[in-house]
């Protein structure tokens, strides 16, 4: 299974609950990869503390012009739809932090004037935590689109029982890249009126891409039950509670997992673990198609 944890804000304790859930099914025996997709700020490291055994700068292609070629027709920059080159009298200039790497204007090139070439973006990381295999990468300060970073982590994910993809939170360009061809989107969200509006916006995200969701509510006990009923009415799973609990914070701030610290936290999460076991594709496929006709 790819099971995709993602979040319609930050700060509900996505990042607790993956790491948490890769480490519990990894120590039962399950073959695990844990997948850090929050490329921006990636923390997972913080709680599983990895050995990374490989190490290597990846990047993106973006346009090269030979201005010896060049016969400023302007073409290049009729076809970016995001100004990455343009054309600005007999000067082409290009922006290599906004191409999106489409090779559109390469190809509208006629003399063959524009080549691409290779920029670094940021770092891949592959290692081990235990029995946990664990990839992450890490965007370059200053670059301002990660999806293409995110792709690429996701490409050394290796065939595995259960691979767990912690996504960056929102509902952004880097979030629909991260839960792309997921088996299993699990929305976690906090039982407050904050939580619940930024629970709703995922939830059209996640369905527009007709994928499967359930949902987890983290801190339960501190808000409201307008969560729990908002799910009943759309036919969501709730997959499962985790009740708030000064254990888990005080955890969390050493940079320990809750699972080795507060043993009812285990329970939760095994418990969550046998849910997922049981998890129905078939069905939840078909109520999406009910949803999106």
């Amino acid at each position: 299974m790819k099971l995709a944890i993602a979040s319609g804000k930050g700060g509900t304790g996505k990042t607790t609950i993956s790491t948490n859930l890769a480490w519990v099914a990894a120590q039962s025996g399950r073959n695990v990869s844990y997948v850090d997709c929050d490329v921006e700020e990636p923390n997972g490291h913080l709680f599983l503390n990895p050995e990374i055994t490989t190490s290597r700068s990846v990047g993106r292609l973006h346009p090269k012009v030979d201005l010896e070629k060049c016969t400023r027709c302007g073409l290049c920059g009729e076809i970016c739809q995001y100004s990455a080159i343009v054309r600005i009298g007999q000067q082409v200039l290009v922006y290599p932090e906004l191409c999106h790497s489409c090779n559109g204007c390469t190809l509208v090139c006629r003399p063959a004037a524009i080549t691409q070439e290779l920029r670094s973006t940021g770092v891949l990381e592959v290692g081990t935590s235990g029995p946990l295999r664990f990839v992450r990468g890490l965007l370059n300060i200053g670059e301002a689109m990660s999806a293409s970073l995110i792709r690429q982590v996701k490409g050394e994910m290796i065939p595995a029982e259960l691979s767990v993809l912690d996504c960056p939170p929102g509902t952004s360009c880097p979030v629909i890249e991260s839960v792309r061809q997921a088996d299993l989107v699990l929305l976690v969200t906090e039982p407050t009126p904050f939580g619940l509006n930024d629970l709703k916006l995922a939830i059209d995200m996640v369905r527009a891409m007709r994928l499967p969701l359930a949902v987890v509510i983290n801190r339960a006990g501190v808000g409201d039950k307008q969560t729990q009923m908002h799910c009943e009415r759309e036919g969501i799973e709730l997959m499962a509670e985790f009740p708030e609990d000064r254990r888990v914070a005080e955890a969390y701030s050493r940079g320990a997992l809750a699972s080795e610290s507060v043993p009812e936290y285990r329970d939760r999460v095994e418990k969550l673990l046998a849910r997922l076991d049981n998890f129905n594709p078939v069905k939840l496929q078909t109520q999406i198609q009910e949803l999106n006709p």
